[in-house]
């Protein structure tokens, strides 16, 4: 247990206006690839196919229902940097991770809008198998190929909220931080004392009222 005296620990969430700056620079970056030029983010693309394709995974193990197995890639990669910028925020109170992870979490809804609207024509490139969203808003399920653009816009208007909610945070985040996390330390309290240059007997060890220090016996010989 902490005693009264114990200083609080700092929250996470504090972090110094440098961290801030980094965060505004990555949603700067994740902005202009997924939503200025409508291209996924370099390397970070290959984590979020991971998420996509651990997705389908999962309901190959668990087989509830093919179209929820079809959906399931583009709902784990939104679904898991979503899930992580909410552990930050209520878990760890860490305003960083969370702008972090919800810049990221926009990127996934915008790339996931872009296979929804591709799915009438199924022009997109594909790694292999059958186009998730085609099956799933085909006639033979539920039958909204029509309806595939505006699902989309809706998807992409989810993570420009994000982006968005993301940048204010990391502006509100570097405005209320610290200019400096090194706090400063007076010079009095680091200099050595008078008493630390020309030691007294109270501070011998063996100074004390029972046992007396050896320069009074000289002095008390002589």
């Amino acid at each position: 247990m902490l005693d009264a005296d114990t200083p609080p620990m700092p929250r996470t969430g504090t972090r110094s206006r440098a961290a801030w700056l980094g965060v505004l620079a990555w949603c700067g970056v994740a902005g202009w690839f997924a939503f200025v030029q409508g291209h996924r983010v370099p390397v970070l693309w290959g984590v979020d196919l991971g998420f996509h394709e651990l997705g389908h995974l999962i309901m190959y193990m668990i087989p509830i229902n093919q179209v929820l197995t079809a959906a399931m890639g583009s709902t784990m990669q939104c679904a898991v940097p979503t899930g992580l910028a909410a552990y930050f925020w209520f878990v760890r109170r860490d305003g960083v991770g969370t702008c972090t992870c919800l810049a990221w979490a926009a990127t996934n809804f915008q790339d996931a809008s872009v296979y929804i609207a591709d799915a009438p024509y199924q022009r997109l490139q594909l790694i292999g198998g059958e186009h998730d969203w085609a099956f799933v808003l085909g006639p033979e399920h539920l039958n909204k190929l029509q309806d595939a653009g505006t699902i989309a816009a809706v998807v992409r208007n989810v993570g420009l909220a994000l982006l968005l909610l993301a940048i204010a945070g990391a502006l509100r985040g570097f405005l209320d931080a610290r200019p400096s996390t090194r706090a400063s330390i007076p010079v009095a309290a680091t200099g050595p004392t008078p008493g630390d240059l020309l030691p007294n007997t109270s501070r011998t060890p063996f100074a004390n009222q029972y046992r007396p220090n050896t320069r009074s016996w000289s002095s008390d010989r002589r």
